[in-house]
């Protein structure tokens, strides 16, 4: 950071997300943009006119040279990640990357270690934790706002279509719905309940092998069940709920930027939690990321480490249920772009 404690961001690719995190970098004090990097220079100097970054890098070197840089977001695609957040490790940067923080539990693991053993910053851009509404919930499950939680629902899903060139039919980049989509449903109940001891689920693959829609029931010693869908070709409601012993909670469409959720007891009037947040606005992760590097930590108790790395881990760990925080879990096969059944 400089000498006043701005936190000074190298993003790294220039797809709508990078655009989208820089715009919204704007909103959050003691936070600046100070270069963009791609692959093709033109690419990087249009999103550096377009957001006024004042420098553009043509390869990822360049970016990761720069002493003005504090910390790299990584927003290429998914297959890329493992490369792009591991050499700006290497280079010394504090890392952001977007999730899937890799393809595989390997990777996951790779770049994990090589941030604790450099002893710098790693986090896995699930940008639903760090959402005010989502960690209110959080809260209520754990303080017994609605009893021994019994079962969780969530869905995400998108009418498509989407023909085969498209990047989310393509194996080789990370494609199929459970990645891009299903780690939402999936990393809700994880959130609320931990590591799963049971992962069971059925899919639709595509003629390139890539899952186009995806049911999950999820299971813990606790007795507690989770159902959750994700698709590539049908408009599902994008609701979620949580229910106990003592009560639900209930979560609109768009579930994983919420404007608002309500919250059922019997014998008391429904409670409506809103924000005044912007529940699409990125600026939550980047927060966080600055509260860390600034406190001197290595790794966010958000969005830890450990938690990513169950994210990728085959199958269930068999996890304690209730109050589990931030570990996730994907269908069985090597993380999200594992097999189904």
């Amino acid at each position: 950071m400089d000498a006043n404690g701005t936190v000074r961001w190298g993003i790294l690719a220039t797809g709508g997300t990078a655009e989208r995190f820089a715009a919204d970098l704007r909103t959050l004090d003691g936070a600046e943009v100070v270069a963009v990097a791609s692959r093709a220079e033109a690419s990087a100097k249009a999103v550096a006119d377009r957001c006024g970054i004042p420098r553009a890098y043509g390869d990822w070197a360049g970016l990761l040279a720069d002493g003005d840089v504090d910390v790299v977001y990584v927003a290429t695609p998914h297959h890329a990640h493992r490369a792009a957040a591991g050499l700006a490790l290497e280079a010394g940067k504090a890392v952001l990357c977007e999730k899937a923080l890799t393809l595989n539990a390997a990777e996951a693991a790779e770049l994990v270690a090589l941030a604790r053993g450099r002893g710098l910053f790693l986090m896995e851009a699930m940008w639903m934790y760090c959402n005010p509404l989502i960690r209110r919930i959080a809260e209520l499950v754990r303080d017994g706002a609605v009893g021994e939680v019994r079962t969780v629902q969530a869905d995400f899903g998108l009418a498509g279509p989407f023909d085969p060139g498209h990047r989310l039919r393509d194996p080789a980049v990370g494609g199929g719905a459970l990645l891009d989509l299903g780690v939402y449903p999936v990393s809700f109940a994880h959130l609320l309940l931990g590591e799963p001891s049971a992962v069971h689920a059925h899919a639709r693959l595509s003629p390139e092998g890539v899952d186009l829609n995806t049911g999950m029931l999820l299971g813990w010693d606790s007795g507690a069940s989770a159902l959750l869908s994700c698709s590539l070709e049908a408009d599902t409601p994008l609701t979620a709920s949580v229910t106990g012993t003592a009560g639900r909670i209930d979560l609109p469409r768009g579930f994983f930027f919420p404007e608002r959720f309500t919250l059922h007891r019997p014998g008391r009037e429904p409670e409506e939690f809103t924000s005044a947040d912007d529940p699409h606005s990125l600026r939550h992760e980047a927060a966080e990321v600055a509260r860390c590097l600034r406190a001197g930590a290595t790794e966010s108790p958000l969005v830890p480490l450990d938690g990513s790395l169950a994210v990728m881990a085959p199958g269930g760990g068999g996890g304690g249920a209730g109050g589990g925080r931030g570990r996730r879990g994907r269908p069985p096969g090597g993380g999200a772009r594992g097999r189904v059944r």
